[in-house]
């Protein structure tokens, strides 16, 4: 994949039928949605075609000039994929909590919104743990991200037992989030 396919360069070369726009988006995004859609009782020819449609829908919106994408297109697809697949498991009876009315009125925009926004709170708590230090921030990591025990963080980082790792990591976890929402509140 070449460096020059960013998320602008990807949605005008969609706009414009660039087939290596077109296969580059397949690379990136498809696993994502195969990997929701195969968890979600469907086969890897339902993700393929939820994946179709949800291109589709991408390709339709960026011939509008008018159209302006406010999150990552991963996001975007997800949420078009998500909708759409959870419509068709309820369409075939697979889907146990039908959705509302209401629920079926949410705008695809609502949805994305809200991803934005989650995409924004992400970032915010990478800068914030970029900007914790060591040891804390491979401690968390070893924790939140790699599944670590407390026995083993402790051999890991050379505290005398598993009790003193733990109080370690929630010092951390309060640096973390004091740092988190300094950096979130400046957002608003």
């Amino acid at each position: 994949m070449k460096a020059e396919y960013n998320e602008h360069g990807l949605l005008k070369g969609l706009a414009n039928n660039d087939s290596a726009s077109v296969e580059a988006l397949y690379k990136r995004h498809f696993g994502m949605i195969q990997h929701f859609v195969t968890n979600n009782n469907g086969s890897f020819d339902d993700a393929r075609d939820i994946f179709q449609e949800a291109m589709i829908a991408l390709y339709e919106k960026v011939q509008n000039d008018s159209f302006t994408l406010t999150c990552q297109i991963k996001t975007y697809l997800f949420s078009i994929c998500k909708n759409l697949w959870l419509k068709r498991l309820q369409q075939m009876g697979k889907f146990s909590s039908p959705l509302s009315s209401e629920e079926e009125a949410i705008s695809v925009d609502t949805d994305l919104e809200e991803l934005a926004n989650k995409d924004a709170a992400f970032a915010i708590m990478d800068r914030a743990l970029n900007s914790l230090g060591e040891p804390c921030k491979s401690l968390l990591e070893g924790y939140y991200l790699n599944k670590k025990g407390m026995q083993e963080l402790a051999a890991e980082f050379g505290y005398t037992n598993s009790d003193n790792a733990k109080t370690q990591k929630y010092k951390c976890l309060l640096r973390l989030k004091k740092l988190f929402f300094a950096q979130y509140n400046i957002g608003d």
